[in-house]
């Protein structure tokens, strides 16, 4: 029997793809990241501030976002225009045709992560379930 080093088995990261619940066609490409990657993250989105001459972390909640969104969001398919009624209020009367798909970019992504409670709770819910990672492997 061999025996292997559990820190050689570990991968920082995983990307699957997951439909989105209720809007057929729809499907997100998210990354589960370790623990290790999401300290990284918010290091770098943490600097050290001066009150009363003692130290304090102060999160840049901004710039954490867009890691995080960078870091988790890979891309997404089918996200038709008439879906985003369901997801952030928009106005979508310079869109001639709603049955047409947004694409990806970070723009996009990071705008829908921080105006849709219900895009940021599924990401979220997704990236903490370990299991939706490892049951694709």
């Amino acid at each position: 029997m061999s025996e292997f080093n559990l820190s050689t088995l570990l991968v920082p990261s995983k990307e699957i793809e997951v439909e989105y619940p209720g809007m057929e066609g729809f499907k997100v490409k998210i990354a589960f990241l370790s623990r290790e990657e999401l300290v990284k993250i918010r290091k770098k989105s943490t600097k050290i501030t001066y009150k009363n001459r003692q130290p304090s972390d102060e999160l840049n909640e901004d710039l954490f976002l867009k890691l995080y969104v960078e870091a988790i969001v890979k891309g997404w398919s089918g996200l038709k225009y008439k879906y985003l009624n369901d997801l952030v209020l928009v106005d979508l009367s310079k869109i001639k045709d709603l049955e047409t798909c947004m694409d990806f970019n970070l723009d996009n992504a990071l705008a829908l992560m921080k105006n849709s409670t219900e895009f940021d709770a599924f990401v979220s819910d997704t990236v903490s379930s370990l299991q939706a990672f490892t049951k694709t492997s």
